[in-house]
């Protein structure tokens, strides 16, 4: 007996098109954005998801280098006026038009705060004094107060929002939602699940050219074992961080394949210069006053402490590259033989007796256990090389959400415009946007300045008279001979200073499937329109 097929399954498969696979990427991710408003932080983890569905006006290459983006071209009219030219065409991902007054809309809703925000972008606005207005559709005109040659670097870090979508939107709420996250990037909003997953999609209106992925996920799985396992589950396509103890394996194993490049960013321990301390005391327990860090000899005495060979051996696999420098080699700011520290346990303890510190003291070291490669047990040997030199360390390691919490404005002295962290001593990191070192500078060695953003990332409230002075000049000068002698002053004489302690820059590094392809970026993120088949 024939199969009996009725006449509408027979019509289906006679009009039916071949079914076309859906082409999907899943990206197994250390840290989850905490929120796609992109106005909402500036870590990694958030801004590498916000980069799939926003834009900003300048792009960055893959060695963080300032590209057109929704700007096309920039130019300097004046010593303190710049022009924008926006690209003409692009739309927002409901299909209507870019222009200026989306740029305008964007930098207006920065201006006035947004609220909550535990990290905005916003201070980039704030520096050189910076005013916006429209000539036209296409052309916007940013003015400062004297003369100010990066503003095209600042932009590289704030998305474009369209007015339409944002206006009147519940920060973060709304963008979480989807409700407000509406870009002109290469990838729509889909889906959102806190704790499991992002979820964006092609968008095929893309002026960039087409996309090769229809879907991409963003699957956080924290634990670094957990990521591995599930690549070698084909649970995920690729892995960012994955373990430094197995890269040799997955670099000799033909199913899977490793792409690196060094990081731009640095890790370092910044010391606490208030007046006292609360986690630093003597061996009895009590404050010490004077702050023991505020005396350059005890820091340098700590830095050569640190035997950053293993370190970098031991526990980073061989990837990391033990630094002095506060940007790395390439960038506008590189200084030339500014070698790290060797290690030198002897000349630390000759430079605690000479400070008056012979007898040691007690500190407490604060950092995450989940943002950087090996965070935690970099914290553990640090401790362990500070104690051998009487400096007995314990150490407070925490996930990234409450150390950034604590790290910006944890002590109880912080108020609404005025930030006062809470550290004394504690493991963070910084990278260099654009390339350029008056980012870092200005940022990680200025005096704090809630008003201009100077020192927004000097969380240790170090100052130094003589780096604000050449850091605030380098951010006037356009001459870049003059500008980046200006940096490199200041970059000396805060590391003769101890301003923090350098340890090293990280190597990036990424383990997908084999039949893959991955560009890898300087700035760690981890974008699917850098990863591509090749099977």
């Amino acid at each position: 007996m024939k199969p009996w097929i009725t006449g509408a399954l027979c019509a289906a498969m006679m009009t039916a098109a071949p079914v076309v696979a859906e082409e999907v990427l899943t990206i197994g991710v250390r840290s989850e954005a905490s929120s796609l408003d992109p106005h909402w932080t500036q870590l990694s983890a958030d801004v590498q998801v916000h980069e799939h569905i926003f834009e900003k006006l300048v792009a960055l290459d893959s060695a963080s280098q300032p590209i057109p983006g929704l700007a096309v071209s920039w130019q300097a009219l004046d010593d303190t006026t710049w022009e924008f030219k926006l690209r003409e065409g692009v739309k927002w991902h409901d299909g209507e038009d870019f222009t200026a007054d989306d740029v305008l809309f964007t930098f207006d809703r920065l201006k006035a705060g947004i609220s909550g925000a535990p990290a905005s972008p916003a201070f980039q606005l704030d520096k050189g004094g910076k005013v916006w207005t429209k000539v036209d559709d296409l052309t916007i005109h940013i003015t400062t107060d004297g003369p100010y040659p990066t503003v095209a670097e600042d932009l590289a870090m704030l998305p474009i929002l369209a007015e339409h979508a944002a206006k009147g939107a519940v920060e973060s709420v709304d963008f979480n939602s989807g409700k407000a996250t509406m870009g002109t990037g290469p990838f729509k909003y889909d889906t959102f699940t806190p704790g499991a997953s992002v979820t964006v999609v092609k968008n095929p209106d893309w002026w960039g050219g087409d996309v090769e992925w229809d879907k991409v996920v963003f699957r956080p799985v924290t634990q670094d074992a957990s990521r591995l396992a599930a690549l070698l589950n084909g649970d995920v396509d690729i892995i960012d961080y994955p373990p430094t103890v197995d890269l040799p394996q997955l670099q000799e194993n033909p199913e899977f394949t490793v792409s690196t490049i060094p990081s731009d960013r640095l890790i370092y321990l910044m010391p606490g210069y208030k007046h006292v301390e609360r986690f630093i005391t003597d061996n009895d327990g009590n404050v010490m006053v004077p702050n023991p860090m505020r005396d350059w000899r005890v820091r340098k005495a700590l830095s050569l402490a640190i035997n950053r060979e293993a370190i970098r051996d031991r526990i980073m696999g061989g990837a990391s590259l033990p630094a002095k420098n506060i940007v790395p080699p390439g960038f506008f700011g590189y200084v030339e033989g500014l070698e790290a520290d060797a290690y030198d346990p002897a000349a630390a303890l000759a430079l605690l007796a000479e400070a008056g510190y012979a007898d040691g003291f007690r500190l407490m070291l604060h950092g995450p256990n989940d943002r950087y490669i090996n965070d935690g047990r970099i914290l553990e040997a640090v401790a362990q090389m500070w104690t051998r030199v009487g400096i007995t360390t314990e150490v407070d390691a925490m996930p990234r959400n409450i150390f950034f919490s604590r790290l910006i404005r944890g002590d109880d002295l912080s108020m609404p415009g005025f930030d006062v962290p809470e550290f004394s001593m504690s493991l963070t990191g910084w990278g260099t946007v654009a390339g350029e070192a008056t980012y870092t500078v200005s940022g990680t060695l200025e005096t704090y300045n809630a008003a201009t953003g100077g020192g927004n990332g000097n969380f240790g409230r170090y100052s130094n008279p003589e780096i604000d002075a050449r850091s605030v000049l380098a951010k006037r000068t356009v001459d870049s001979e003059k500008r980046l002698a200006l940096l490199q002053e200041a970059i000396r004489i805060g590391m003769d200073d101890y301003a923090y302690i350098p340890l090293h820059f990280q190597v990036n590094n990424w383990a997908m499937r084999a039949g893959l392809t991955h560009k890898p970026r300087t700035n760690e993120r981890t974008l699917a329109t850098e990863i591509s088949r090749v099977d």
